[in-house]
């Protein structure tokens, strides 16, 4: 892993390298980097014994700039079996990301339950071993897609439909910290719109103004797969939708509004 970090700073101040950029402003960030940081100020919340993170909703208020930001999580909702997060992003003292994060105590069942599907109706992907690096025309170098993130697919190809690909943190989230299984998954779940684009990156914009992550499980290792899809209804809206997994088998899903408009 790269030595230099996506964020430099901590105790809630940060700033935003050019390692957090995202495709459509020079000036801005990708969506995965906010996503993993507030997971991040999540993890460091306090809460009960036996509890999980099973979802976590972002609202991208605003473009989170590239600079200088801050980031305040609380729990909003305390108890022992379901807590309640809260968490910001802010600019200059605006709010530009919003999220809501929901803890729940892990499954207690004495039967075995019954095994759920790795994907729908498929089995797991290929592992990250098997699977090729990612081939984009980038609009700037550097950039969190391929400066900060590793990316390897394993079916189909950037913006071609329906795909598969494994995606990993290279550099640190914040300076000096390695990152965490749940913020390698954060920072990888925005991808899902970008890899399965059903439309032409040079003649549409198809940005998603929110993400919502379910988590089945607490991901293990570095390494997370996005089996994703993007779907348009005509005089409707975009969704992305991808299958997440580890090295072991399935964790969860990511899901994506999306706002479609020619450039």
């Amino acid at each position: 892993m790269s030595d230099s970090p996506v964020f430099e700073g901590s105790d809630g101040r940060f700033v935003a390298s050019e390692l957090a950029r995202g495709p459509w402003d020079p000036s801005a960030q990708h969506g995965g980097a906010p996503a993993a940081l507030i997971v991040r100020a999540f993890e460091g919340l306090p809460a009960a014994d036996g509890l999980s993170l099973a979802r976590v909703t972002y609202e991208f208020v605003r473009p989170a700039p590239v600079g200088p930001v801050s980031v305040q999580a609380d729990v909003v909702r305390p108890g022992k079996r379901v807590q309640l997060l809260e968490a910001s992003m802010l600019a200059d003292g605006v709010e530009v990301v919003r999220a809501r994060g929901l803890r729940v105590h892990r499954a207690q069942a004495e039967a075995e339950l019954p095994a759920g599907s790795d994907g729908d109706g498929a089995g797991p992907p290929a592992g990250p071993e098997a699977g090729r690096p990612a081939e984009l025309n980038a609009p700037f170098r550097p950039m969190f897609a391929l400066d900060s993130v590793e990316i390897r697919f394993v079916t189909g190809s950037w913006g071609q439909g329906p795909c598969a690909a494994w995606f990993r943190l290279c550099r640190p989230l914040v300076s000096g910290e390695t990152p965490s299984a749940l913020q390698h998954l954060a920072a990888a779940g925005d991808f899902g719109n970008g890899i399965s684009a059903a439309l032409s990156w040079d003649e549409y914009l198809f940005i998603n103004p929110d993400l919502t992550l379910y988590i089945e499980r607490e991901p293990v290792g570095e390494w997370i797969c996005l089996s994703s899809e993007t779907r348009i209804a005509a005089d409707g809206i975009g969704i992305a939708e991808s299958v997440l997994f580890d090295v072991h088998g399935r964790v969860g899903r990511a899901t994506q509004a999306l706002l479609v408009a020619p450039r």
